[in-house]
């Protein structure tokens, strides 16, 4: 099965081939002879009722330096493709919003990965709330009073923004701390948004576990040790990825949300679980398969391509005269 497949990111010109997801899921796809576009998300256009991309297509090596060979750029009408991957990374903003509107129109004719009406209605920090058994003590609010009583209750919190990503914005505050009101001044001054506070979990020295699954089922697990001093454990705030394997209250969340995300179309999701507890679920541009594949020896971008290429086999058995 060769497909035709456009990646919707970041420029790809830019990415560390040693870290970066996407870089991996190309990588695999070509080598399973598909053909590949890549595009920005501010390359979507829609008119007449279809939507095009001003797409180049594109081979890439595992060569530092020069990891990516670019063709020229042409307008594509995303309905004549067979995938698109959407894997920009967020903030989580209008214009990611209006990207999986427009996406909508030619999904699931053209699958899109992940299904973007359900990527729009699960942001990584709203989705996990639909499981607060799973969860540590959480509050999202705009309302100072709220944040002070719930600190008075917890003693010690995480405030974060609801939209951020990569550990940015996210702060440790103590029992103590006097800054607390003067912290939720700067988040709500610029914007309308409200925001997350959680009990802070002391675990996350040990670590913050981001497993990987793919069609609801996990494939692989990292845990990403923080460095001394530091309260987040985003390999973006200089977390250490070390090996780690799937323990029995892992594979129990993993179970009580795989439902969900098959019904969803959410093929590719990276979930976070610190101590025992679900923090987040990534639908719109997991990573960490490379970082696992160097441990187990994995191929988590081909378990990826095996589920893409079993939904378009399973259409096209579907559409077959018996």
């Amino acid at each position: 099965m060769s497909l035709a497949v456009a990646i919707q990111m970041d420029p790809l010109e830019s990415v560390d081939i040693d870290a970066d997801s996407s870089f991996a899921l190309a990588l695999e796809a070509q080598a399973r002879g598909h053909g590949l576009y890549h595009y920005l998300p501010g390359d979507l256009s829609f008119s007449h009722g279809r939507v095009y991309a001003k797409a180049r297509p594109f081979r890439v090596q595992r060569v530092h330096g020069n990891h990516a060979e670019m063709g020229t750029a042409e307008s594509i009408d995303l309905a004549t493709l067979d995938v698109v991957m959407m894997r920009q990374d967020p903030p989580f903003d209008m214009a990611y919003i209006t990207a999986t509107h427009l996406l909508e129109h030619v999904h699931p004719e053209t699958l899109v990965v992940n299904d973007p009406a359900h990527v729009r209605n699960a942001p990584e920090k709203l989705f996990v709330t639909h499981f607060p058994e799973l969860m540590p003590e959480t509050l999202i609010t705009r309302s100072k009073e709220e944040v002070m009583a719930f600190r008075a209750r917890e003693r010690d919190i995480i405030v974060k923004p609801l939209y951020g990503n990569g550990g940015a914005g996210v702060f440790h505050i103590k029992e103590d701390d006097e800054n607390l009101a003067t912290l939720l001044e700067l988040f709500t001054q610029d914007s309308r948004e409200p925001v997350m506070v959680q009990r802070y979990l002391p675990e996350v020295r040990a670590g913050d576990k981001r497993i990987i699954l793919v069609d609801g089922q996990p494939v692989g697990a990292i845990n990403r040790v923080p460095p001394p001093g530091e309260a987040r454990a985003n390999m973006h705030a200089g977390a250490k990825p070390e090996k780690s394997d799937l323990t029995h209250r892992d594979r129990e969340i993993c179970e009580a949300i795989g439902p969900a995300l098959i019904d969803r179309g959410l093929i590719f999701v990276g979930i976070d679980i610190i101590g025992g507890y679900l923090t987040e679920i990534n639908v719109t541009s997991p990573t960490g398969i490379q970082e696992i594949d160097r441990f187990d020896g994995a191929n988590v971008a081909g378990l990826i391509w095996d589920a893409v290429e079993g939904r378009l086999a399973g259409r096209l058995d579907r559409r077959m005269p018996e």
